[in-house]
């Protein structure tokens, strides 16, 4: 019964989900693109900073591998750190290391300088995905997280694509070396809105009301403070190990579009720069679709095939091994812009697996959601680390793009195997060592 005090206009307002947790999902989206557009600016200033400091192909390739290294190393501590203390205070340290190491990065003037720097802008970003996986696990319902994860990785792919287009128009107000500066300063003021707005206790917000609460998933039994990641099951786990090994053949496969992209335009094209501004974004934009696409079809296809593992797993095999035809395809094709389109096919293929990915790490992790999103992103990116260096050093020594892309493409094949032995859905704690 209403309080006498009380207007009744009040008790229904009262009574409505006040959809708090949706501005979770705004404040991941917003940080997914500052961080790809981030990450992206470096293959986009690749052309002019080896101009200026006279690198070759396989010392760019160095810089590139130097970032992804630092972000695979510091992969699982900072996962880890965020089950322990929560993914609030790791997302203020995240993002304002990377911020201050971004626009440091203009201020370096040699090879040795540069890969110093991009080092530690690695490390600095190493932990965002699985922090951010770690609050959805925290602000949404198992329902909502899969199209979640959908459309923050459309965001992620979307920020990257973007980057083409933000750095071309910077670099005619400004030099390269302001660009990054300018970046540096964008990811600081997300920082401080979502440490004042985020809570990592979803119930202590101001703005979730009894309604909202009761949306919002249980509670964790133990407190965050005491938490122990289970090290002896995430090792002997072959799930683990696969997840980890299909986002490593992913990862591989996926740094060529933001490392040597560019180049290969270029060169293997003979496309300008004028021409290849737009076809720079294609592949991202059409990635960022298969995210989305597959965070809404999911649910759907579970359906359909009795099981939500086995529709992750389906998406999975089949974006892994289209991805490696439609590149196997596009080195027959002469015609420059249909060549593209068929890689940027092939880029839809390979974050058609994205979403299935990460929800599997949030159903397999359970409370340490965190620390296994991880290990899946530290292994995808010691994957990650060696594509920028294999390219270059493939290049260089057989003068031929196409070996490069007959070898990715057998990477592509063997993630699909590994979508085929992992379980996406059976808890750790559940899982029999293997």
């Amino acid at each position: 019964m209403p309080h006498p005090h009380v207007p009744p206009s009040a008790t229904v307002a009262a009574a409505k989900p006040t959809f708090a947790r949706l501005w979770v999902v705004v404040f991941a989206l917003s940080l997914a693109m500052i961080q790809y557009l981030d990450r992206s600016f470096m293959s986009q200033a690749a052309p002019m900073i080896s101009a200026e400091l006279k690198l070759s192909k396989q010392q760019m390739g160095l810089i590139f591998s130097a970032f992804t290294i630092a972000y695979a190393l510091f992969e699982i501590p900072a996962g880890y750190l965020g089950d322990r203390i929560g993914p609030r205070k790791m997302l203020l340290r995240i993002v304002t290391w990377w911020s201050f190491c971004i626009a440091a990065i203009g201020r370096m003037w040699s090879l040795s300088s540069l890969m110093v720097m991009q080092f530690l802008f690695g490390a600095g970003e190493a932990g965002c995905f699985p922090n951010i996986t770690k609050a959805f696990n925290r602000w949404l319902q198992p329902s909502e997280r899969s199209r979640a994860q959908g459309v923050l990785w459309m965001t992620a792919r979307w920020g990257g694509a973007a980057a083409p287009l933000v750095f071309f128009t910077f670099i005619k107000y400004m030099t390269w070396r302001s660009a990054f500066a300018l970046l540096g300063c964008v990811g600081v003021v997300w920082a401080v809105l979502f440490y004042r707005w985020f809570r990592d206790n979803p119930r202590e917000h101001p703005s979730v009301n009894a309604a909202e609460a009761a949306l919002l998933p249980a509670e964790p039994t133990v407190a965050q403070g005491h938490f122990r990641a289970p090290w002896s099951k995430l090792w002997r786990s072959r799930t683990v190990w696969c997840l980890g090994g299909q986002y490593a053949a992913l990862s591989y496969c996926w740094y060529f579009f933001v490392t040597w992209f560019p180049t290969y335009l270029r060169e293997a094209r003979g496309l300008d720069l004028k021409e290849s501004k737009l076809l720079l974004s294609l592949p991202l934009l059409l990635g960022g679709v298969a995210c989305f696409t597959a965070g809404w079809i999911t649910p759907w296809l579970a359906r359909r095939l009795g099981h939500v593992g086995t529709a992750r797993k389906t998406l999975g095999v089949v974006g892994m091994f289209g991805a490696g035809l439609l590149l196997l395809v596009s080195t027959r094709i002469e015609a420059p812009y249909v060549a593209v389109a068929v890689i940027a096919l092939g880029s839809f293929c390979n974050d058609i697996t994205i979403p299935g990915a990460w929800t599997s790490c949030m159903d397999v992790g359970g409370r340490s959601v965190a620390t296994l999103g991880g290990t899946m992103n530290m292994m995808g990116n010691f994957g990650g680390a060696l594509s920028p260096f294999a390219f270059g050093w493939i290049v260089d020594y057989t003068h031929q793009w196409n070996i490069a892309f007959y070898v990715t493409a057998a990477v592509y094949g063997l993630g699909g195997i590994f979508w085929l032995l992992l379980d996406p859905v059976t808890p750790l704690e559940e899982q029999v060592a293997d």
